[in-house]
């Protein structure tokens, strides 16, 4: 069910301190982690405590949580030193998109220059 926590779910078991990793910020709402597998010098994923497939079904079922997904990604932005030369916030949205976990996560990327269009 959705916001349930899912028990195959690599990111549940990340919330629920079952799988390391390193939190770099927490809310009640949201944690922030490094990515495994960086794309960039930052490279930070903010996901929400409660299970949603992906940013669509997140902003149709609690859309406060989006906004907060959109605030952390700043706040972690300021913290890594990135926000004044840029970064980019990605939701990779279905499989054709890239998206591997299906647990909604914003990815925080910045320290380097990034082309557009992206991909």
């Amino acid at each position: 069910m959705a916001g349930e926590p899912q028990p195959d779910c690599l990111f549940c078991k990340i919330i629920a301190g079952e799988v390391p990793a390193t939190i770099v910020r927490e809310s009640e709402t949201t944690v922030a982690f490094r990515d495994i597998n960086p794309q960039a010098p930052t490279h930070v994923l903010v996901i929400p405590r409660a299970h949603h497939r992906d940013a669509a079904a997140l902003a149709e079922a609690e859309p406060q949580v989006v906004a907060d997904i959109l605030r952390e990604a700043a706040a972690v932005a300021a913290d890594e030193k990135i926000d004044a030369t840029g970064y980019r916030v990605v939701f990779n949205t279905g499989p054709g998109a890239g998206q591997t976990v299906f647990h909604t996560h914003a990815h925080v990327l910045g320290g380097r220059g990034f082309e557009w269009p992206p991909g």
